[in-house]
């Protein structure tokens, strides 16, 4: 690639601002018209997607406010796209289509569409997304967990151009069209992604026509060297040295009886900071690992963004682009569950980037205490129902459902939330009705479990419990039914998710179901019901106001017998009151018997 590296003029601030605020107007436009173009749920309504632009060393240059593990994933595919391209050159019209996970993707569910981008016959960068697709004729409909490689994964595109000078390659898309039980709905997908980067590529050029291709430059090399600055300057307030934690994760989808370790070592030096996860669990034989290119060095990038630039603690808002990717190294060896060896399958690989997240945030804990947050459910619900329609067609739905975040240090977990690595939204229960022969019998927020207690409690997961009306499969991906979130300085522990199923004419006998399964046959009635984890809390419970004890009791978030035995203070049900005597005697108590 031609890789323009002269030095350019300082751009004034004015203008600088100008064309920042114009690259994250492109970004988020093209998000935009992908959701709105898109069929799927998964895309339309969850919007599972990443948007954005990059120059020719593959540099992010903005990227859309969706999810982070897209669009922080797409410079990673467009290194395998170079290892692999059809023809080994960009014309111009070029659309090319990938999504192997052993060259840069972060998994092959989500495809990637890249646009090159000429200004005067010259390749200047790219305009790409991905997109989490609803099946592309993998083992198993939607999602897979239990299979022996990368091979059952579905379709494996690598640098392949759905068009090639702008004529369509019909080939490929009736190849595409062929092998997926949702033909309709990923074709169509691909062509609002298509179009999404074609938008991109068209701003892109408008905005080098307006303000020249040096000054554009110039403000995205400006742009990308203040969020590296930032980004350096945060990391250098934290003490050297190496920090660690670790935690368990379930089993892989078949072992049952083998938790999964994962270990995480922060090593700081001046501006500069490594996550290394040696010590981690060695690869799976099932689909329970994670691509190292595309999704664990994403993740780790993710955890020090919310760590050092969350938009709504920093002072200064930085932007989104490489800069902040460029003082962090990641580290896992070659065989390992974070860095697995071809041709290992790694489809469903969440919930490790999401626990690694969390134990990120675990090991600084002691040197970043008003910084950090107790632990959250650090997992993702995504289950994938399907079936066959009387007409020979299969549906198929996907859904991503909430968790809960820890304790923070001035406030309560937020509730019934997508947490860490993931910020996808919920699915309407009203399109879910429309399109699928399914029924959400119980939505809400978990009522058999209190969250962490704590100053500052935990957040309260969800409760959804869908009925499908036809004979169907269920295939589920999730975590932490045996090592709950943790609460932090005095906080208790949150609470371990569940996942359930039965029939709706006998709600009495319940199959209590491992967090991760595949393919389960179910039939008509039939209901899963998940409970995803409650947070832990943040701070010592007896420090928090009676009156934030009574409304969680109020409101059936914390039970009379809890509010007494973990918060010390005695509630009056029949009155709604506090008994402030009693309540003052007992948590001095307490406290003598802590000490």
């Amino acid at each position: 690639m031609n890789v323009m590296t002269e030095t350019r003029a300082e751009v004034d601030p004015i203008t600088l601002q100008v064309i920042r605020g114009s690259f994250e107007t492109i970004a988020e436009e093209m998000g935009h018209v992908l959701y709105r173009m898109s069929f799927s749920s998964i895309i339309r309504e969850s919007q599972d997607l990443g948007a954005g632009l990059f120059d020719t060393a593959y540099n992010t240059l903005c990227e859309s406010e969706s999810t982070p593990m897209h669009i922080g994933s797409i410079p990673g595919y467009l290194r395998g796209i170079e290892e692999t391209l059809e023809d080994g050159e960009w014309y111009e019209g070029d659309v090319v289509v990938h999504n192997h996970p052993y060259h840069g993707a972060s998994h092959t569910p989500d495809l990637a569409i890249v646009v090159p981008v000429f200004y005067q016959g010259r390749l200047v960068g790219f305009a790409g997304n991905t997109a989490h697709h609803v099946d592309i004729g993998a083992a198993t409909p939607g999602l897979i967990i239990d299979v022996p490689d990368v091979f059952a994964e579905g379709m494996l595109l690598a640098g392949v151009k759905l068009c090639r000078k702008g004529e369509p390659n019909t080939a490929i898309w009736n190849f595409i069209r062929n092998n997926s039980r949702a033909a309709q709905q990923l074709v169509s997908d691909i062509e609002a992604q298509v179009a999404s980067a074609r938008l991109g590529a068209k701003r892109f050029v408008e905005l080098i026509e307006k303000y020249g291709e040096e000054m554009v430059f110039g403000a995205a090399n400006q742009l990308m060297a203040y969020s590296e600055r930032m980004t350096r300057q945060r990391i250098s307030e934290i003490p050297d040295g190496e920090y660690e934690a670790e935690g368990w994760l379930d089993d892989d989808g078949r072992n049952r009886d083998r938790q999964l370790k994962v270990k995480v070592t922060v090593r700081v030096a001046g501006d500069e900071v490594e996550v290394d996860l040696t010590g981690s669990a060695d690869q799976t034989p099932t689909a329970y690992n994670v691509p190292f290119e595309g999704s664990t060095k994403v993740a780790a990038y993710a955890a020090f963004r919310k760590l050092l630039l969350d938009a709504a603690t920093s002072d200064m808002r930085v932007p989104s682009n490489e800069g902040s990717f460029r003082p962090i190294k990641v580290t896992a060896p070659l065989g390992s569950i974070f860095n697995p060896k071809f041709p290992a399958s790694a489809e469903a690989r969440f919930t490790q980037c999401n626990r690694m997240i969390d134990l990120i945030i675990r090991a600084l804990a002691p040197v970043m205490p008003d910084t950090v947050i107790a632990g959250s459910s650090a997992s993702i619900s995504f289950a994938a129902y399907s079936g066959v329609r009387p007409s020979g067609d299969y549906w198929v739905f996907l859904e991503v459902n909430e968790g809960a975040y820890g304790g923070r240090p001035r406030s309560d977990g937020p509730d019934s939330i997508d947490n860490l690595m993931a910020n996808t939204r919920n699915n309407p229960l009203e399109d879910l009705a429309m399109h699928i022969p399914m029924i959400c019998d119980r939505y809400e927020l978990r009522d058999d479990m209190p969250p962490g207690a704590g100053e500052y409690r935990g957040g309260i997961g969800v409760v959804k419990s869908q009925r499908v009306l036809t004979p169907a499969f269920i295939t589920h991906e999730s975590e932490r039914h045996s090592e709950a979130p943790w609460g932090i300085f005095g906080g208790h522990e949150g609470a371990v998710g569940r996942c359930l199923v039965y029939n709706a004419d006998s709600p009495d006998d319940v199959t209590e179901m491992h967090s991760k399964f595949s393919g389960l046959e179910v039939k008509a009635g039939d209901v899963m019901a998940y409970y995803s984890p409650n947070g832990g809390g943040f701070g010592d419970p007896l420090k928090r106001p009676e009156m934030k004890v009574l409304e969680d009791v109020l409101d059936g978030f914390c039970s009379v017998d809890h509010a007494r035995s973990a918060y010390g203070v005695v509630v009056d049900l029949d009155s709604e009151t506090v008994d402030m005597g009693a309540t003052n005697a007992l948590r001095e108590r307490m406290r003598s018997a802590a000490d």
